[in-house]
């Protein structure tokens, strides 16, 4: 395998095909400049990180992004400071490579630097090839073990609860 490197991203980095791979694409509500403001503006509500397949020497091709991580921090009054994977993904050609994991651990090093004690993550339910990978990493399925349930308010359920 070619040597692959996990960096921060920058403003044109991340794409759409999350959405495809999850089968959600019609759910997807935002821009993508809405994306990148969000993003990579003065105060960002994510971050995000990439991770390229750099090229052999002597190749006058660049790097090339196969991945990516979006994560942000979030709190637990249980537990802390917590920092949430929000999405994952590898292109489907570059699966089981270890890339995912390499993601997911970078994730774990920014996560301990800025003294988070949990990282979360959630996964559909029909995706189990990364729910083994989760486990096989040493994540605990919070659904079995604690009986856990996510919920979500939005648009006009979140407008009434506003009086808005």
């Amino acid at each position: 395998m070619a040597s692959v490197r996990i960096r921060e991203a920058k403003g044109g980095d991340c794409g759409d095909e999350l959405a495809e791979f999850e089968n959600l694409s019609d759910q997807v509500k935002i821009s993508e400049e809405a994306l990148r403001a969000d993003g990579f503006g003065e105060n960002p509500f994510y971050h995000c990180l990439v991770a390229e397949i750099l090229p052999a020497s002597g190749k006058l091709l660049g790097p090339c992004v196969v991945g990516y991580g979006i994560y942000y921090f979030i709190y637990s009054t249980w537990k802390g400071r917590t920092i949430y994977l929000e999405d994952i993904y590898v292109m489907p050609e570059y699966r089981g490579q270890g890339i995912g994991s390499k993601i997911i651990k970078k994730v774990a090093e920014v996560a301990l630097d800025k003294g988070c004690s949990q990282f979360r993550l959630a996964v559909l339910d029909w995706n189990q090839r990364a729910m083994d990978l989760y486990k096989a990493l040493g994540a605990q399925d919070l659904t079995e073990a604690e009986g856990w349930h996510f919920f979500r308010f939005e648009g006009e359920v979140m407008r009434k609860l506003a009086g808005k």
